[in-house]
């Protein structure tokens, strides 16, 4: 697989014109232009991997490296256990416990990367960034920085059904299940 750099970048909100006016190909949007960067880095990690490793080999395992990988430019304070922070939202003085990437910013990247690897002609069965194995680590980030900072991260419970619906309606919008992926 190789990355196709001569994409067609079709209008979107937050898409404009580039300079020169008409017949100018499109600016890509905001979106557009992280995805593809974060497909480059991406691409990168791959190459500068010891050994090497080909798109078409590439797995869950790579893309969890390149996610630990990754925690030593994050910006986001994770107060270890033992810390005496640990659980307060707001602490009153600094420490000395990690910095790491925060969930949603790496729940963005690999939304991101997965849209790049079907676009650039990887199959959505075969997607590595689509994968248990990640979904099950994002939500592991998730918990862990929500216990450190002391803010619980609660699932959505389903409304009941109001008075004035029939059953029909409460029990077609009840088995519609709302998950981010």
């Amino acid at each position: 697989m190789s990355i196709d750099r001569g994409k067609d970048f079709s209008v979107t909100e937050g898409s404009s014109r580039s300079p020169g006016g008409h017949g100018q190909p499109l600016t890509p949007s905001r979106y557009e232009s992280q995805k593809r960067r974060d497909w480059n880095t991406f691409g990168q990690y791959l190459k500068n991997h010891r050994p090497p490793v080909p798109l078409s080999q590439c797995n869950s395992h790579h893309v969890l490296e390149f996610l630990r990988y990754l925690d030593q430019f994050g910006k986001t304070k994770v107060h270890l256990q033992g810390c005496i922070f640990y659980g307060q939202p707001e602490p009153p003085a600094p420490c000395t416990c990690p910095l790491r990437q925060a969930w949603g910013s790496l729940d963005a990247l690999i939304g991101r990367l997965r849209a790049a690897y079907e676009e650039n002609g990887g199959s959505p069965e075969t997607n590595p960034f689509a994968s248990g194995a990640i979904r099950v680590y994002l939500r592991e980030v998730k918990e862990c920085q929500a216990k450190a900072r002391g803010i619980p991260y609660k699932k959505k419970k389903k409304k009941a059904a109001s008075p004035g619906k029939s059953d029909e309606d409460s029990t077609t919008h009840a088995s519609i299940p709302f998950a981010f992926s």
